[in-house]
């Protein structure tokens, strides 16, 4: 397959030079390029990997016809509603000012439209990773670091999860050559569904793969909390009124208390004397019992006892009956306050397993979240309209949509199209990169065929998108199920 979009140099003893990215690595016959996406093939520059196609009738069961224009194509639009080109494995814009490698067009449910095909070089990238655990994993903005690299940082942990900010463009370019190469290997990796290890600063170590649980200290995780204390106790406060005097729910962030908390009050829960360190905010609700750690709710601590202080002996009495569990489940206990209002621990009725099995029951899995997030520069919309900013403003107003290897992407607001992708959403090995380093990610523009020619696109580049099928590389794909089909009649979002 010749790389259509690519200007090519001979040099000597057979070598091409390739112009697909900022490092123009001369390639000798039979080898590739230092991305290993570009070789040469008897003296002819290829991609190394198919270019692919998502096809509708894949999914549904069907075969694909091959597409037959008998002769020369005459410039007239034909049905292609039901195959959508992706920008993997299509090549990309550079140098700046050449038209995407593919502009092609289709009827879809009568519309003419237009979709702007091209992998995109991004330098301005990284990943946002979401870990569900209440483990404690690190500090804010400790570093994270693949192989004594710094590749990002901690970020503020969020409801049963917590939150990693990878790559970016300074430790892309703006330290080390080493720790470039690293941050942008282990980007690629985590982009592609790969299983990356990380160790944090002051924290954990960790390995994270898209769509699967992640592994912290070694031990696989299963669930992330059902809430913070307070919300387990709005939650099975009925299951417990008339079981058991009193619960504490164990929660690095906010413990709750039972007695204490207006779940409590509404049920007519007698006031049990129990006292807790940390610090209380509204009635049941307390902060800091504990230190960030990997113990009993995402605190350090082993033995939930070290949390109370002695009960008030104007209030407890002896045979109060005490349950304390953490957010998830995995650690509980049941104690009886013998005549001294000491807890002792004893053996859990019958009638609270249910109780502490349904906070389990109620706990999602645990899994680590990938999201790709990128900056659509000046070169890139430059490969679409001879007038850049008007790609940008036809995004923001909707007309436009944006895909990333066909599947759907949040655009921020505000100035730019700075975009999020979910990496198990794009296909398989849809993300490469290119030494300087930077990222080489899909991105499509879809939009009417009128409105591209209204913002100035190259429109002496458009060509049927069925054409794209008659290449020698390309790999037909049915699209994820779950996920909408790009050329559908809806709204940008």
């Amino acid at each position: 397959m010749a790389e259509e979009s690519t200007i090519t140099a001979r040099a000597e003893d057979d070598k091409i030079r390739c112009d697909a990215c900022p490092v123009m690595c001369y390639i000798r016959p039979g080898l590739t390029g230092a991305c290993d996406r570009y070789a040469n093939r008897d003296g002819e520059l290829i991609r190394v990997d198919p270019h692919i196609v998502l096809d509708r009738t894949l999914a549904q069961g069907g075969k694909v016809v091959p597409f037959d224009r008998g002769g020369d194509w005459d410039g007239r639009l034909v049905s292609g509603g039901e195959s959508f080109v992706t920008a993997v494995g299509s090549g990309t814009t550079y140098p700046d000012y050449k038209p995407a490698p593919f502009i092609v067009s289709a009827e879809v449910d009568g519309v003419d439209m237009v979709t702007v095909v091209t992998e995109g070089i991004f330098s301005y990238a990284g990943a946002k990773v979401k870990i569900d655990t209440d483990r404690f994993l690190g500090p804010e903005q400790s570093a994270v670091r693949v192989d004594g690299e710094a590749v990002g940082h901690v970020t503020t942990s969020e409801y049963g999860s917590q939150m990693l900010s990878l790559g970016g463009v300074h430790h892309l370019t703006g330290g080390s050559k080493k720790e470039g190469r690293v941050t942008c290997e282990a980007l690629l990796e985590l982009c592609n569904g790969k299983a990356v290890e990380l160790a944090i600063d002051g924290g954990a170590t960790l390995v994270v793969q898209a769509g699967r649980p992640p592994i912290v200290n070694g031990a696989e995780e299963a669930r992330m909390r059902v809430g913070c204390g307070s919300a387990t106790i709005g939650m099975f406060a009925k299951q417990w009124h008339g079981k058991v005097d009193e619960v504490v729910v164990v929660d690095d962030h906010i413990t709750g208390v039972l007695s204490e908390h207006q779940a409590g009050k509404l049920l007519g829960i007698r006031d049990t004397g129990i006292r807790m360190k940390g610090r209380r905010s509204t009635p049941g609700r307390y902060f800091q019992v504990a230190e960030p750690g990997l113990g009993w709710g995402g605190t350090n601590i082993s033995d939930p006892l070290s949390i109370l202080s002695p009960f008030d002996a104007k209030l407890a009495w002896p045979g109060l009956r005490l349950l304390l569990v953490s957010t998830t489940g995995e650690h509980y206990g049941y104690y009886v306050l013998d005549e001294h209002l000491v807890p002792v621990e004893t053996e859990v009725p019958a009638d609270l397993y249910p109780s502490v099995e349904r906070i389990r029951e109620n706990c999602e899995p645990a899994l680590s979240s990938v999201l790709f997030m990128a900056g659509a520069g000046g070169s890139l919309r430059a490969g679409v309209t001879e007038n850049p900013v008007r790609l940008t403003r036809s995004v923001k107003d909707s007309i436009t949509r944006v895909t990333c290897g066909g599947a759907p992407v949040y655009v921020w607001p505000g100035g730019g199209i700075t975009f999020m992708v979910d990496v198990t959403r794009v296909p398989e090995n849809g993300f490469g990169y290119v030494p300087t380093p930077a990222l080489v990610a899909p991105i499509e523009f879809t939009l009417p065929l009128a409105a591209y020619a209204a913002l100035g696109g190259h429109m002496d580049h458009v060509r049927p998108a069925t054409s794209v099928i008659e290449r020698e590389a390309v790999r037909e794909m049915a699209p994820f199920s779950d996920i909408p089909w790009p050329l559908a009649a809806r709204s940008q979002g």
